[in-house]
């Protein structure tokens, strides 16, 4: 069975080879500079993208341009945006609501790991429910849902048309909320495949493989009809992973049903990380490479790069998943294949450290002013942290101390939500006014929910990561009994409930201002929702 996943990993990779080769052709990979300014109007560079989408923008009287832009190039930007406004809707409205109940049921999930007598009086509070329930609402209704709809957004941007086969976006969307619905009740009521991340009935698993593949296409079906001659590297992500996930879901739940024992387990965490790798973490790069460029007005630091990181991202990854099973009865040239891969995954994420940064440098000052780029900024930041920490973490020396223990738990955490959540908020921020037509009405709640969650998320991950690492030290302790290894952590899961229950309260504030948005309430405004306007900052500094 690990033989058959390699193959197909292998058949994947002959895939990616002639897309390379395709791109090569078309002049794809060699976009130097020009290939970097490609999302640019002609003028726009060093003003960056008016964050307000309603108000009324006078032409400047000697160039005649709007924000850098004719006209026309705005208007064409606007019917962009409007063009993909109900799968986008569709999709990020369905993730806010997976976002509220997931929060909802990790926080119950935690709060039992030091009070487990808490709400005992049903199976379906148990924790053995609530734990799988959780971890799949949040992956597959909120991130999942919330970087398709940050795609679906990002597609007619990239390409300067409009959206093409959004009627197949919006069928994918009910087909998906149906998968995640299903899903989660038959978790609910005990019916489990038992593997993690791979816990939903096949019946399930076909919904999310058929509801994947109705997504794509409209990315394919726009770019027949683009009006770049290049291809931007958000679209080489995007693409890769909206065609990756299909194929990850279907070979990971095919494989699963039919094997057992080591082979299942193989499968499992080959699947279970490259949900986040190939997956999660396309979506949330190709969000970030274009949205921090355009906020600051300033192209990406190297174009080359950035390409770079992407394939080999492709490249590298696939394998890194094994590394989860050091210690076991698993073939150890394949452990080792999987550790070789971890340590090759500093190539990628260096390239998109050193690009995302450097584009920043000099530029900090945005993060006082846009609430977008302070959380993308945050989710690049946290990108950079959780893959060298992944890379390291899975040598044999340190996966002993760490293996098994809660410090595993805030690595995961410190990817799907640091990372991935924090960029698809940051988008949300930016895309959801463009097509509603409406500017989010209270700033505060913004900066509300920054704060609860950066605070939230810093208790939780500090907190269960030294509680891991003391886990851990005290496991590998043979003269201690173990239950040592279990009261050691109980301050420290205490802390973990302490900063999930304030993101919590930060997600009710986001959902809250998302539907207030949507229903168009709240005073309606001509200024930007900012944190702080530049003109104030400016005025600070020189006083």
């Amino acid at each position: 069975m690990a033989a058959a996943v390699l193959v197909t990993t292998f058949l994947m990779g002959i895939v990616a080879l002639v897309a390379v080769l395709w791109a090569v052709a078309k002049g794809q990979l060699s976009g130097g500079s020009n290939g970097a300014r490609v999302i640019f109007a002609p003028g726009e560079l060093g003003i960056g993208e008016n964050p307000n989408p309603t108000a009324d923008l006078e032409p400047d009287p000697e160039t005649g341009l709007v924000q850098g832009q004719t006209i026309d190039e705005l208007q064409a930007r606007i019917e962009a945006d409007i063009s993909s406004r109900q799968p986008v809707l569709a999709f990020a409205g369905s993730a806010v609501l997976w976002l509220v109940l997931g929060s909802v049921l990790g926080l119950i999930a935690s709060i039992k790991m030091h009070e487990p007598d808490w709400l005992n009086e049903s199976r379906l509070l148990t924790f053995g429910r609530l734990r799988p329930m959780h971890l799949n609402v949040v992956a597959y209704g909120w991130l999942s849902m919330a970087g398709i709809a940050s795609a679906l957004w990002l597609i007619p941007r990239l390409l300067r048309t409009t959206l093409k086969g959004g009627g197949f976006a919006l069928l994918g969307a009910v087909l998906w909320n149906v998968a995640v619905l299903g899903g989660v009740t038959s978790l609910g009521a005990g019916v489990s495949e038992g593997l993690e991340w791979l816990e939903f009935p096949w019946p399930v698993d076909a919904l999310f493989v058929l509801a994947g593949g109705l997504v794509s296409l409209p990315l394919f079906f726009t770019l027949r009809t683009r009006r770049v001659e290049h291809l931007y590297v958000s679209v080489w992500y995007l693409t890769a992973a909206l065609v990756w996930f299909p194929i990850l879901f279907l070979v990971g739940n095919g494989f699963s049903l039919f094997a057992h024992g080591v082979p299942q387990a193989t499968v499992n965490w080959w699947f279970a990380h490259n949900v986040l790798g190939l997956w999660f973490t396309p979506l949330a790069l190709a969000a970030s490479y274009y949205l921090i460029p355009k906020i600051i007005g300033r192209p990406i630091h190297s174009y080359q790069l950035s390409l770079m990181g992407f394939w080999a991202l492709a490249l590298f990854y696939s394998h890194v998943g094994i590394h989860h099973l050091i210690g076991g009865p698993v073939p150890t040239w394949l452990v080792t294949v999987s550790i070789v891969t971890s340590m090759m995954m500093f190539v990628p994420v260096v390239a998109v450290a050193i690009n995302q940064h450097f584009t920043m440098w000099g530029h900090f000052r945005y993060l006082l002013t846009s609430p977008t780029l302070r959380f993308v900024v945050l989710g690049a930041v946290t990108y950079t942290l959780v893959s060298f920490q992944g890379s390291l973490h899975s040598l044999r020396t340190l996966n002993t101390l760490t293996h098994f223990t809660h410090y595993t738990v805030a690595h995961a955490h410190l990817g799907a939500y640091g990372f991935a959540s924090m960029i698809f908020f940051g988008s949300m921020y930016f895309y959801l006014p463009r097509v509603v037509r409406f500017e989010w009405p209270y700033p505060r709640l913004i900066t509300a929910h920054f704060w609860f969650v950066f605070i939230g998320f810093g208790v939780y991950f500090i907190g269960l990561s030294i509680g891991g690492l003391l886990q851990g030290f005290a496991m590998l302790r043979a003269e201690s009994p173990f239950m040592d290894s279990v009261t050691v952590t109980i301050p420290f899961l205490v802390a973990r409930s302490v900063g999930g229950a304030l993101m919590n309260v930060g997600h009710l504030i986001f959902a809250g201002h998302v539907l207030i948005l949507m229903l168009h309430f709240g005073r309606a405004r001509t200024a930007p929702a900012q944190f702080k306007p530049l003109a104030i900052i400016a005025a600070e500094l020189k006083s």
